[in-house]
């Protein structure tokens, strides 16, 4: 009976112990000051991201009062746990080093990423040629059935197929990217090659050039559309299975144009589209300015039909495409289209100016920062473009001795627009 009543007692005494502890910590808590609050903060992140946390509170263990490593612990997790705040970490602080690195290691390696992808396709541009002529003339006695160009262009998209399904799984952004794209360029390449029954670069790019403006539609269908509808099938599958890279969204976008534009129906259309970008009546302009007025023109009949959708699911498609219409609208206004006529020239630069505008008024309304950003963009690169092409009207650029102030007045103009872009981003963002 002794024995009962003593465990009884040791068991309300370890109770209310505990009880007492955890007024302790509630009651600490609240006499907390914002500044500890946001030390504790940084204390827990620290050590939720696997960081050595000793040197840090030795730091920071002053402005406390005399608390035991439990007690500090039990005070970071609540902290950490019931704060619904938006942190900024005090300047140099270890957390806003760790942010800052975090940011600098992304942008290196997407960076990364770009220069491998355009090294990858300058080293398989320059060196194609003179690999598939070493294989033939060398090793054709041995390898003659195997390396054979059409075996090998069959060979090379088995390849392309099997680092876009085994690409997608690979946990490594840089890399990832890479093997992605070099399946993307290989399948783009050998199909093109097996409907042109052209097994070499340069041979197959001049034929889809000649089959474009070409009388026979079905060519152009053939050599065109067919590997364009490819390569939009495969981005469609790499979109699916790794949607976190949004750059796939803008390749698949002018993949789908080239697709759908080369079909035979838009070369009788066209000229019934372009006229509505180049109202003033010029047989002089090239074919090509043209074609780029008409596919133009598409693409804002469906950026328009897409944003009257209001669905969240297409903003990635639009904003691709205001990227590609700004892209094609500083191409159409460019003053070297129109040496004969310059009617036509001063209703594009109406035109994009309103595009421009038009543009920045959407993705503010909506929020849409990519749309923001690029008719920003877009904008500086216009007024640069303008910047030359007013001197163009009196002085040839390269001849003229007053080169030197012009180009001084280049970096004055970027400067202007640098700071206006600031100031404009602070207003909108009430910075």
């Amino acid at each position: 009976m002794k024995k009962i009543i003593i465990l009884i007692l040791l068991c309300c005494f370890s109770a209310y112990g505990k009880a007492v502890s955890d007024n302790n910590v509630s009651s600490y808590l609240n006499s907390l000051s914002e500044e500890q609050k946001n030390v504790l903060y940084e204390f827990e992140v620290l050590k939720k991201n696997g960081f050595e946390t000793e040197q840090f509170w030795m730091k920071h263990k002053n402005e406390f009062s005399k608390i035991d490593d439990k007690v500090r612990d039990q005070l970071a997790l609540e902290v950490f746990a019931n704060s619904k705040i938006v942190y900024a970490p005090p300047k140099g602080s270890a957390v806003q080093f760790w942010l800052q690195a975090q940011s600098l290691a992304n942008w290196m390696f997407y960076l990364s990423a770009f220069i491998a992808i355009c090294a990858i396709l300058a080293l398989f541009k320059r060196y194609w040629s003179l690999l598939i002529d070493f294989v033939i003339r060398h090793l054709a006695p041995l390898l003659k059935f195997l390396f054979s160009p059409i075996l090998l262009t069959y060979e090379l998209l088995i390849a392309s197929a099997f680092c876009i399904y085994y690409g997608v799984s690979i946990d490594e952004f840089v890399l990832r990217t890479v093997v992605i794209h070099v399946g993307l360029c290989l399948l783009w390449s050998q199909s093109t090659a097996l409907f042109t029954k052209e097994y070499l670069i340069k041979r197959y790019i001049f034929k889809i050039e000649n089959n474009f403006w070409g009388e026979n539609s079905w060519e152009a269908v053939k050599t065109i559309c067919l590997p364009a509808l490819c390569l939009t099938l495969a981005l469609l599958y790499v979109l699916y299975r790794v949607p976190q890279d949004i750059f796939y969204n803008y390749e698949i976008v002018l993949s789908g144009i080239a697709a759908i534009y080369a079909l035979p129906f838009w070369r009788t259309l066209e000229k019934y589209l372009y006229p509505v970008l180049f109202p003033f009546k010029n047989d002089r302009r090239e074919r090509g300015i043209n074609s780029l007025g008409g596919c133009t023109v598409i693409a804002v009949v469906v950026v328009l039909v897409l944003i009257f959708q209001d669905n969240f699911l297409f903003y990635n498609v639009i904003a691709a495409l205001i990227s590609l219409l700004a892209i094609s609208f500083l191409i159409l206004s460019l003053k070297m289209n129109y040496r004969y006529d310059f009617r036509n020239y001063y209703y594009l630069q109406f035109v994009t100016v309103l595009f421009l505008s038009l543009t920045f008024l959407y993705g503010f309304s909506y929020h849409l920062n990519e749309v923001v950003w690029f008719s920003l963009i877009g904008t500086s690169a216009y007024v640069v473009i303008k910047y030359f092409e007013i001197f163009s009207f009196f002085s040839d650029w390269k001849r003229s001795k007053a080169w030197a102030w012009k180009l001084l007045g280049v970096a004055a103009l970027l400067w202007l627009l640098a700071k206006g872009i600031l100031y404009v981003s602070k207003i909108i963002y009430r910075v």
